[in-house]
């Protein structure tokens, strides 16, 4: 089966998954802290709707796929189509009532990122990619997505969820990067990601990262003319330390300073 016979499936993904999340939305929702003592890890109610939204859609379709989800576990992973689900990406920010979360929806196949979505169902907008190119689809309409030309870090706009999610050394090397950059905004989760493949910010440096945190953004990044990988440049599809950049002579001067 083609990949491109799953793109009708992932839109209907990400409307359902849309539909199971918005009525939580700037309510009073209560969430829970999965952290189990370390920095506050929150889950709600809407995650875990949305999630089992698209299990549950992927089970009925497609009944030999596996799933890796962030809340209910991985399902088959030794198939050759595998969903990986972050049904909030950003609960912190879904919980303070900030529009800079999104549901990302990833197909590995054989392992390897294919196609991966950020659907942002407040805002109306899709961001789509299958490595080879990407698509922006929202209020304004469709376009290609393309990342901007930025060779050097001094005129970098760098992005990170918060220096405080960083410790010890990986926190030192954070520090090197962003000390050199133009400008640094915090607190996106996947929309930095988004505005990187949108050729609205340049690089984006995480740690800690989970699969489900970023298979789906690959496809869109390299879709755009971007590059990703591990902080060592192997494979950012297990997750780990991540960074992320429009411009491949921006990635290397990141990479260069984040493994000194």
């Amino acid at each position: 089966m083609a990949l491109i016979d799953f793109t009708h499936f992932v839109n209907d993904l990400a409307t359902s998954s849309g539909q199971a999340i918005l009525p939580f939305f700037r309510t009073a929702i209560a969430a829970e802290d999965k952290s189990r003592g370390g920095a506050f890890d929150p889950v709600t109610e809407a995650d875990r709707a949305s999630e089992a939204t698209m299990r549950q859609l992927i089970r009925r379709t497609f009944p030999t796929h596996g799933i890796i989800g962030e809340e209910f576990g991985p399902e088959n992973t030794d198939a050759e189509y595998v969903w990986v689900l972050d049904p909030i990406d950003g609960t912190r920010a879904f919980i303070a009532g900030l529009p800079t979360w999104g549901t990302l929806i990833g197909l590995n196949r054989n392992g390897r990122p294919a196609f991966g979505m950020m659907h942002q169902p407040f805002t109306g907008e899709r961001f789509f990619g299958d490595c080879g190119s990407a698509t922006y689809r929202g209020p304004g309409g469709e376009r290609k997505l393309m990342t901007r030309r930025c060779a050097s870090l001094k005129d970098a706009i760098i992005s990170t969820t918060s220096p405080k999610l960083f410790t010890g050394e990986d926190l030192r090397a954070y520090d090197r990067v962003e000390s050199v950059a133009k400008l640094a905004r915090y607190g996106c989760d996947c929309y930095a990601y988004c505005m990187l493949a949108s050729g609205h910010i340049d690089l984006v440096v995480e740690s800690g990262l989970k699969p489900y945190d970023i298979v789906a953004l690959i496809p869109i990044i390299e879709g755009a003319g971007g590059v990703v990988t591990a902080w060592d440049g192997g494979s950012a599809a297990n997750g780990g330390r991540i960074v992320a950049a429009g411009d491949r002579r921006l990635h290397a001067a990141a990479v260069e300073l984040l493994s000194r």
